[in-house]
């Protein structure tokens, strides 16, 4: 499966640990190019963006309705494979259940989740789309497809921003949402993670107004890694992309800092 890749920055003597970015549903390594990537790059990291099998430029467009998580895992472990050393992993979303996956298995360095699937999986996530808006939820099961969900700029405004985003940024991210595969919709409610078989330190951040999981679920999650949660004001689901996304950026590189990477 051949994947898109995106590189940006070198290792230093002060940073030697690579970086790798996964994005999460509907997204592709585009969302971390503009901002987190530069940013990283030039606190003197080397970072790596993948696109999932059937997202953005990579191969496997055709068969994405069938992608599970377990094969997005494989993605990540394939790039991983390619770097000098184990990785720091940075998941977004649905990409933070496939990096606290892949920690189950593989060595890392160090991982940050932002915005993730909890621990606890996305089944509370989809019964609250099903409260708020039945018509797209019953979108989502007759097309076997999870684009319902955010179809309009409205709707990715209300699950992915937060009240303040300006409609511009909105609109400009909703023109490169894709579709997203319904059987990792189906393994983000079903196959979560364990969390007692990671070795390795691990940060959690959320966002006061994400339209995805709520605050407190990012909580929970953060208490079964032994550690506390993070959670940002005037901030939606999309973290990476949202205006003040550099005070994410800069805590994550911070923290990194603590962790000795």
């Amino acid at each position: 499966m051949k994947l898109e890749l995106i590189a940006a920055g070198q290792e230093t003597a002060t940073r030697p640990t690579p970086v790798v970015f996964v994005h999460g549903a509907w997204h592709g390594a585009w969302c971390w190019q503009e901002k987190f990537m530069p940013f990283f790059a030039q606190a003197g990291f080397a970072v790596t963006a993948l696109s999932l099998r059937g997202h953005g430029g990579s191969e496997g467009r055709a068969g994405l309705r069938w992608h599970a998580i377990a094969d997005y895992v494989a993605d990540v472990a394939a790039v991983a494979a390619t770097l000098p050393t184990p990785p720091v992993l940075v998941g977004h979303s649905m990409g933070g259940l496939v990096v606290q996956r892949y920690l189950e298995r593989h060595p890392a360095a160090a991982a940050v989740l932002l915005a993730s699937v909890p621990t606890s999986g996305a089944t509370a996530t989809a019964l609250r789309v099903l409260r708020r808006h039945p018509v797209q939820f019953a979108k989502i099961n007759l097309r076997l497809s999870l684009y319902p969900v955010v179809e309009t700029p409205a709707l990715a405004h209300e699950y992915l921003f937060s009240s303040h985003t300006p409609p511009e940024l909105v609109a400009a991210v909703h023109a490169r949402l894709q579709d997203e595969s319904y059987r990792a919709f189906l393994d983000m409610m079903t196959r979560l993670p364990r969390p007692g078989r990671v070795r390795v330190p691990v940060r959690v951040l959320g966002a006061a107004e994400d339209g995805i999981f709520t605050p407190g679920e990012v909580q929970r999650t953060a208490r079964a890694y032994g550690t506390q949660a993070t959670i940002y004001p005037r901030m939606g689901h999309n973290m990476m992309l949202e205006p003040d996304w550099e005070g994410v950026a800069g805590d994550v590189v911070a923290w990194l800092g603590e962790q000795g990477v």
